[in-house]
């Protein structure tokens, strides 16, 4: 039988999708599932950039640039520019998703073998991404006990080998919440200039900064000209998570040359999703201000309902719209997949990410799982009492 390669068999599952299955044969047998496992908003999306795609008049659905429509380019360097961020749409390129970004990132600055420092807990598909990039991932422990805070700069000093070639931070971080302040990005931007490496931040939550907090980026840092690489996505943002566009940003004209390059090999970027996703640029300030207060009021609402867990420990997120939480269990895959095969409280149950996953330290957040809230309060109160009444009787 022909062989599959030892980099698919070690490519990773998704923690927050592999359970699907599950949740299906829950739902065909009548019970109410609710899904805190996936950062899908159910925020609606912008009535504007549903009408850019009624609307549109095309007699030809044609490839676009590689680094996608000038025009988009130029709307999304002036959508920095209103975020105190000087780039221009030379320093873009439009790809599919934050997903492909990360990628074109991982292949344009790394060879195999090479080595990318990342805090963690993290983004689950760093870890498929180092995969088929023939990446190996360095974690710096982040910790519950801290709010998940900037490890000490001597963490990251004593990670650093000759095959580091980047950090990389989520800001405000999935599956955290955690938003790094102006003083830990000027720590990082120390340490990558005296290394002399890259730094890539995923900030695809931006608009989520709470409680009277900023973001701050790293193009803001004048020292990281030719370190900083950003990743951002419109899925988020807009509520577009299915248009599948996002874009790298980078003032380092030979890393933009050089992912240019993988563009050109994927061809373009998809057209109908950079007309709806141009459109959404005109989005009023008043969309993100709503958006943020509903997010503001449900992360209150399950932290209160949370808290009352006896057992549960759980991280106060200051953005992006997901929290750990440690449970007083021994291993969150296990209940997490008991919760949809055998558990229900009047017929209702939940769907939650272990955050095994979400580390790449083998053993660590077994016991923890990453809850999305991204549920209207009343659906997040139900699903956090059907957790409470899961961990009176589960047993591991």
């Amino acid at each position: 039988m022909p062989k599959i390669s030892s980099k698919g068999i070690k490519m990773p599952e998704s923690p927050i999708r592999k359970l699907v299955p599950f949740a299906e044969a829950a739902e065909k047998s009548g019970k109410t599932v609710h899904y805190l496992n996936i950062g899908q908003p159910d925020i609606k999306t912008p009535q504007i950039a549903l009408d850019a795609v009624k609307n549109i008049d095309l007699d030809i659905i044609a490839y676009s640039r590689s680094e996608g429509s000038e025009s988009y380019r130029k709307k999304i360097a002036n959508y920095y520019k209103k975020n105190g961020i000087s780039v221009t749409h030379e320093d873009i390129i439009v790809t599919t998703g934050g997903s492909e970004a990360l990628l074109f990132a991982f292949g344009s600055i790394m060879d195999k073998d090479d080595e990318i420092i990342i805090p963690e807990p993290f983004y689950a598909n760093y870890n498929g991404f180092s995969t088929s990039s023939g990446v190996k991932v360095v974690p710096v422990i982040s910790k519950i006990e801290n709010n998940f805070a900037l490890p000490q700069i001597e963490e990251f000093e004593k990670l650093i080998s000759p095959k580091t070639r980047a950090i990389l931070i989520c800001n405000p971080g999935n599956p955290t919440g955690y938003l790094y302040s102006k003083e830990e990005i000027q720590k990082l931007a120390s340490i990558v200039k005296k290394h002399d490496l890259f730094l890539i931040a995923d900030e695809v939550y931006r608009e989520f900064a709470y409680d009277g907090t900023s973001h701050y980026s790293i193009l803001q840092e004048d020292s990281l000209i030719d370190n900083a690489i950003v990743i951002d996505s419109v899925s988020k943002r807009y509520s577009m998570c299915g248009a599948r566009v996002g874009y790298l940003v980078s003032k380092n004209k030979d890393f933009i040359k050089t992912a240019l390059k993988f563009a050109q090999a994927r061809l373009s970027p998809p057209t109908l999703a950079q007309i709806a996703t141009e459109a959404a640029l005109d989005t009023p300030q008043s969309y993100f201000d709503d958006v943020i207060d509903e997010y503001v009021n449900r992360r209150n609402t399950l932290i209160t309902e949370l808290q009352k867990i006896p057992g549960v420990k759980v991280a106060k997120p200051n953005g992006a719209f997901y929290c750990i939480v440690e449970l007083p269990i021994k291993n969150s895959d296990d209940f997490a997949r008991w919760l949809l095969e055998s558990f229900d409280y009047d017929n209702n149950t939940v769907m939650v990410a272990p955050a095994a996953g979400f580390y790449s330290t083998p053993g660590v957040g077994k016991n923890q799982i990453r809850i999305a809230y991204v549920l209207n309060e009343e659906s997040l109160k139900t699903a956090v009492n059907v957790l409470a009444e899961a961990l009176k009787v589960y047993k591991d």
